[in-house]
């Protein structure tokens, strides 16, 4: 199966422009949900921070922002948000300070505030940080910056680090637009600009470039699309090559480690994402099918057979991308500096769990959108026919 990079950013882009959209509607009458906490939220915490932080939270109540919020108010941690306001609104209502912005438009909240730490967790334009910038430059003491592991130029290459080239700006693209459309096509270009002026904006500053982001609470299907079909049991399509390798984090050892990495000051270029041990996508699949009673098989197809039906890597088929051409190395980045830094990993027998029972906590809309593969995964009509599809393809 051939995947360009091009094709790679653009779903990448698409899945992460679906984990922003606003949560269904309450139908009239139907109770609000709770403002916490959420389903899934089992970060085990081990005592208060040596000090209490003032931490600014940019975003905050989306996929991996809730565990962020969780997991330093557990630690002692003041904690202030500024989002809209709309996804989930009022969700940590009387445990943090809230402030409404939008950081297309309007941050003047922030005027005339200072932080300990800000935590930007959603930016994927650069006048984002320009627009906050101009509120917060020298008021804040160490700025955290959640960009990702999309940045770099190069992914045909196994086993690259933080050192290696970013994607730079074309030439004639204008880095400060706010058109949404130039967040997608130039998603990397973006990210990387941004880290470029959080650097240049802020004296103390830490990037993160997290790899796919798994586990309770995201609702793109990129990797609950696995459990949950592995879980319904029966016979399961199965990409490329079982020994082809995956990576991915989950969202709250993501989420503990960031905050430990404010704790300690540390600053620095990280990738993050895992797990530290290579691990094939058989091991992936049948890890998760472990914690099922379900009984499910394994039917592989070759990536050049999925490439014939039409079956997109990481989105019919999520977190597998064949390691082949452009992206040979993108699921072989080193994680080295990341863990000498105390970056640690939950069992996959543990994410794919709680992700499942998460899963069945989603609004009836949701999953069955999962279903018919709205977002990311196959529907099971339309894996049916790819199974009878190389079943006919080996009788031949």
């Amino acid at each position: 199966m051939k995947i360009t990079r091009r094709q790679f950013l653009k779903a990448s882009a698409a899945a992460t422009a679906a984990s922003a959209l606003p949560l269904p509607a309450l139908a009239a009458g139907q109770p609000s949900p709770p403002t916490t906490p959420l389903p899934g939220l089992k970060t085990p915490v081990t005592g208060k921070a040596d000090k209490r932080l003032n931490i600014l939270m940019i975003g905050g109540t989306g996929f991996t922002g809730p565990e962020q919020v969780e997991y330093a108010l557990a630690r002692g941690h003041k904690v202030t948000l500024l989002n809209r306001n709309k996804r989930r609104p009022d969700l940590f209502k009387g445990r943090v300070d809230m402030l409404v912005g939008d950081l297309n438009a309007d941050v003047s909240a922030l005027k005339g505030r200072s932080f300990d730490v800000v935590l930007d967790i959603p930016t994927t334009a650069p006048y984002w940080v320009r627009n906050v910038a101009q509120y917060l430059k020298g008021n804040v003491g160490h700025y955290v910056f959640i960009s990702t592991i999309s940045v770099y130029a190069d992914n045909s290459k196994p086993g690259k680090d933080e050192t290696d080239a970013t994607t730079p700006m074309p030439e004639g693209v204008d880095p400060y637009s706010t058109d949404p459309a130039l967040r997608g096509s130039q998603y990397s270009a973006f990210k990387t600009f941004s880290e470029k002026l959080v650097q240049e904006t802020y004296p103390v500053s830490t990037i993160i470039r997290p790899g796919l982001i798994v586990g309770p609470l995201d609702p793109t299907d990129r990797f609950t699309y696995w459990p949950v079909r592995i879980d319904r049991g029966g016979e399961v399509l199965a990409p490329g090559d079982p020994n082809d390798r995956v990576q991915f984090i989950d969202a709250r050892d993501l989420a503990e480690w960031t905050i430990h990495m404010i704790e300690q000051r540390t600053t620095g270029v990280f990738n993050a994402t895992g797990p530290a041990e290579p691990l094939t996508v058989a091991e992936m699949l049948y890890g998760i099918k472990a914690v099922t009673t379900s009984g499910a098989q394994f039917t592989w197809a070759s990536a050049d057979f999925l490439e014939q039906q039409k079956i997109e890597a990481w989105k019919h088929m999520p977190v597998w991308v064949p390691p082949t051409g452009e992206l040979a190395g993108f699921h072989f980045r080193s994680v080295a500096k990341a863990v000498a830094a105390g970056l640690k990993f939950r069992p996959l027998a543990v994410t794919a769990l709680d992700t499942i029972e998460w899963n069945k906590t989603r609004t009836p809309e949701a999953r069955q959108a999962q279903l018919e593969g709205k977002f990311n995964g196959l529907s099971p009509a339309r894996e049916t026919e790819v199974l009878a599809a190389w079943k006919a393809s080996r009788a031949k």
